[in-house]
């Protein structure tokens, strides 16, 4: 679905944790170039190029929640640390595959908690951090390939492939985050043509994890890596015979 859509319908996955059902908001998702000016005694306008890429996810706004191992508080208040982040964004309803995803590895550089009433909470994510895994790419939006729900076998659909119109050649990166299941699975990527003879993504892959607890992580590939025109979801089962995850690609 294209279109308009409102918050409502946004979802906040951290390190692997849902935290939509204490989250209120957060923003804004930014990414802001720097600007270099190259301005000269005879250009009749100031000229600018653009320099580095500045991405963060602003502020995460809730309520106060310390549930064992998956509140908010839980998560979040140790104020400092690397979060790796998925934000998924459903049009008019709740995300589905194709839908916007902003991703990233942010450092998060605060947690306040304050309040009369209802007690809330803000934790202040930073720029993309330098422990992240990769710092190859000035992208933060891509889209959803698999929204968050349980797989019990290998994703064998052709014909709803994500389609980007074409073919790229700049490469992108893999994120996921796996919320529950019960043995090893491995996470990846395929692409194809056509939507109708699909392969694997070549370096876009999870590698084999023990879904039994939460796991998550973004897969980089090489800046020159072809990405052919269409995208599905994987998941090869191990151990595991149902992993509840969600997974995105952001494409460069």
């Amino acid at each position: 679905m294209s279109g308009r859509t409102i918050l409502k319908h946004a979802r906040a996955y951290i390190d692997g944790y849902d935290l939509s059902g204490y989250t209120r908001s957060y923003g804004p998702l930014e990414v802001v170039f720097d600007e270099h000016e190259g301005t000269t005694l005879t250009d009749g306008v100031k000229n600018i190029l653009p320099g580095h890429a500045r991405l963060s996810m602003g502020t995460l706004n809730g309520v106060f929640d310390n549930t064992a191992t998956s509140g908010i508080h839980t998560v979040l208040s140790a104020a400092t640390g690397k979060r790796t982040v998925m934000l998924p964004i459903g049009m008019r309803g709740a995300p589905a595959a194709g839908d916007p995803v902003f991703c990233g590895e942010f450092e998060q550089l605060g947690y306040l908690e304050e309040g009369e009433g209802m007690l809330t909470v803000s934790a202040a994510m930073g720029m993309w951090s330098a422990r992240a895994t990769s710092l190859l790419y000035d992208k933060a939006w891509g889209l959803l390939l698999h929204a968050k729900a349980a797989a019990t076998a290998a994703n064998s659909t052709t014909g709803a492939g994500i389609d980007n119109g074409a073919a790229s050649a700049s490469g992108g990166y893999f994120a996921y985050m796996v919320f529950s299941g019960d043995g090893t699975a491995t996470l990846s990527v395929d692409d194809s043509a056509d939507d109708s003879s699909y392969s694997a993504l070549s370096g876009a892959t999870s590698g084999s994890i023990d879904c039994s607890s939460v796991q998550y992580g973004i897969v980089a590939l090489g800046t020159t890596a072809t990405v052919r025109q269409y995208l599905r979801w994987q998941i090869a089962l191990g151990t595991a015979t149902t992993v509840t995850f969600a997974s995105a690609f952001v494409r460069a």
